[in-house]
């Protein structure tokens, strides 16, 4: 059994941030009821067609879930939803501000009804605030929660390459709900959830915020180079570059004389300590580059090895999809979907004694019939 079989979820969701959360529910055992506008359904389903007509996206966000097509502008639509949140445990949505809440499913409205349901809000800025109608996506947090100002280089700011504030909502959902199923056992209520994705984000930014309040400026963009750590990044050596990292003093000392063969380093008083190679990292990190200019990656990765000192390879995605340790550790899999099977990534949850349900990423409306049914309802058009 599941941990959460059993559990009813119901997905008034689009894009990212509330499907990650729901797939995740759905892979631990919960029967997750997405629900759909009709014609198009859900934003992601046309993003891209990059595995066999199948967006990438929607692919790896809606494994396992159930996929309802409603027509809330309709009363019929209106009232299948509300009859699925009857029966329901969780409410998850993540519609444009104020949209729940005017479709009538605002928490004021449905917790005196459904008092054990737990409702869960993911938007930009969240329910309250002066910015609580603004709309919000990934790219648009990222620069408001100030990640690009310190992503990409001194010259340049970037964007993380993935879309870091949908999965960090996604993420703080998820968890949240899980504490709110377990203090609903205790309790027998249910529970509001307001998840905004800046909250989500800054939380993540708090070391850099915590640099400008004690020092009175940010930390500088650093590109492949670590902007608080040093050294910590990408160096060049003769065919390319290695990357490592640098933790303790004692790691220092060790990359000093077995790396760089420049043990002299360990006493100079300019690198004593983290802040003062933060200070002089860039005549620091020449000398890095210096020491390792005639030796090969292979030859500085074993050294690094050799020292305990950690490394890494700055992979390509196509390293990454025939990733040695993901192979080694089996997890790749496979999973249903309109076009037939496509591979799928395990969830990183690893329960020793639970095998996730990857279950079939649903065509459009595949499961209105069957889900109408169990509430006694038709479909529209019938």
């Amino acid at each position: 059994m599941l941990p959460l079989e059993g559990v009813k979820v119901v997905a008034l969701e689009q894009a990212v941030s509330a499907p990650f959360c729901s797939r995740q529910l759905a892979d631990l055992g919960a029967d997750v009821i997405k629900v759909e506008r009709p014609g198009e359904g859900d934003l992601a389903r046309g993003y891209d067609g990059a595995l066999g007509g199948v967006s990438a996206y929607f692919a790896w966000l809606n494994r396992g879930k159930r996929s309802v097509v409603l027509d809330l502008k309709g009363d019929a639509g209106i009232a299948a939803l509300d009859a699925l949140l009857a029966g329901a445990d969780v409410f998850v949505h993540n519609l444009a501000p104020g949209a729940v809440e005017r479709l009538g499913f605002a928490w004021e409205a449905v917790r005196t009804r459904f008092p054990s349901l737990i409702w869960v809000s993911i938007s930009g800025y969240g329910l309250d605030g002066p910015q609580v109608n603004r709309k919000a996506y990934d790219m648009l947090i990222q620069a408001e929660a100030g990640v690009v100002a310190l992503t990409g280089t001194p010259e340049q700011a970037a964007k993380v390459g993935i879309s870091v504030a949908d999965i960090a909502a996604g993420l703080y959902a998820h968890s949240s709900v899980l504490a709110a199923l377990l203090n609903r056992a205790r309790t027998g209520q249910g529970e509001r959830i307001d998840i905004s994705m800046l909250e989500c984000l800054t939380e993540w930014v708090t070391p850099p915020m915590y640099v400008q309040m004690g020092q009175g400026r940010p930390p500088v963009r650093a590109g492949l180079r670590h902007n608080m750590i040093v050294p910590y990044g990408a160096y060049s050596c003769a065919d390319g570059q290695v990357m490592f990292a640098v933790q303790s003093e004692r790691e220092w000392a060790r990359l000093c004389e077995v790396v760089l063969r420049r043990p002299d380093l360990t006493t100079d008083e300019r690198y004593r300590g983290n802040e003062q190679r933060l200070r002089h990292r860039e005549v620091l990190e020449a000398e890095i580059e210096a020491a390792i200019a005639s030796l090969t990656r292979a030859e500085v990765l074993a050294l690094l090895d050799t020292a305990s000192i950690a490394n890494a390879a700055v992979n390509t995605v196509a390293d990454v999809v025939h990733h040695e340790q993901l192979q080694a550790r089996g997890r790749w899999t496979q999973v249903d979907s309109p076009v037939g099977m496509i591979p799928a990534l395990l969830p990183p949850h690893n329960l020793l004694g639970v095998t996730p349900r990857m279950g079939r990423v649903p065509a459009l409306g595949e499961h209105t019939q069957a889900v109408l049914a169990e509430l006694g309802l038709k479909e529209a058009d019938e």
